[in-house]
């Protein structure tokens, strides 16, 4: 079993003032770097965005705008992945434990994935993202829901990177969930106990569409997986940096691909 978790070396934060208005940062490193090698690259990344009200707080400014600059940073990551050969990139953009946040917030943020469905949708239609959303979506706002599925509907024969938003999502919930449909079935008799095994429980995860993350990123330094893809990460390799959410730039993702190549993965092998 592979969870060898490295802690990233701490790179420079920017202490440059935000405007008021938001825009997407400027980048570099649009080519794969050299020191990369392109076949050992790893598929399918799980990235859970920690920090954004720590960078906005440091600066001075309401939680808020953390989430504002977090979303651009989501959006550069997204096009590394296609500019690098990335395939599938997951994100923690909320969990079932988020709604113990303020109201102002949750509000906030509801908002916030909305706004992004719709203005992003056109971009990720041209550059060919395949868009999904896991989680429990039952109690989301309306609004949101259907920008949701509209955003999925656009996108669904998109051939280039598969990007998964986990809103509303548990990892034990999804489980849970999972083991109740495989119970039915048995139930039912459309399947017998002796059925049930890694093959079929997968297939009824909100994840049954991707290969498990071979890498998991987790910014702002906490070493945990706060619930997030409890069974999907089981051999993924596991990167924390202390750089909080905002500030995790292309750089900072390419010391993460470095960190993951100099890795062996066995796989329980010797």
């Amino acid at each position: 079993m592979s969870l060898a978790i490295s802690q990233a070396p701490k790179l420079p934060r920017s202490h440059t003032p935000v405007p008021s208005q938001m825009t997407s940062k400027t980048t570099s490193l649009i080519e794969l770097p050299s020191d990369l090698d392109c076949t050992q690259l790893p598929q399918h990344i799980a990235v859970i965005m920690d920090g954004n009200g720590r960078w906005a707080k440091n600066r001075g400014f309401p939680r808020i705008m953390g989430h504002r600059r977090g979303a651009d940073t989501l959006r550069d990551l997204l096009r590394c992945c296609k500019d690098w050969g990335i395939g599938a990139l997951t994100v923690y953009a909320f969990s079932t434990e988020n709604w113990g946040r303020t109201l102002e917030e949750v509000d906030f943020l509801m908002t916030l994935f909305e706004n992004l469905f719709q203005l992003e949708l056109k971009e990720m239609v041209a550059e060919g993202v395949r868009l999904e959303v896991v989680g429990n979506l039952d109690n989301i706002p309306a609004s949101l829901y259907d920008a949701i599925d509209k955003a999925r509907a656009a996108t669904e024969h998109n051939q280039g990177v598969r990007f998964t938003v986990a809103i509303n999502y548990g990892g034990r919930q999804e489980i849970v969930r999972a083991c109740q449909a495989i119970a039915t079935q048995v139930q039912q008799g459309s399947i017998e106990v002796a059925d049930i095994d890694e093959n079929l429980l997968s297939k009824h995860l909100h994840t049954a569409h991707l290969p498990d993350p071979d890498l998991l990123i987790r910014t702002s330094g906490e070493m945990r997986i706060s619930n997030f893809l409890l069974w999907q990460l089981a051999y993924a390799e596991f990167y924390v940096t202390d750089i909080l959410w905002p500030d995790f730039d292309r750089r900072a993702f390419h010391q993460a691909l470095l960190n993951y190549q100099q890795r062996h993965r066995r796989f329980g092998k010797a």
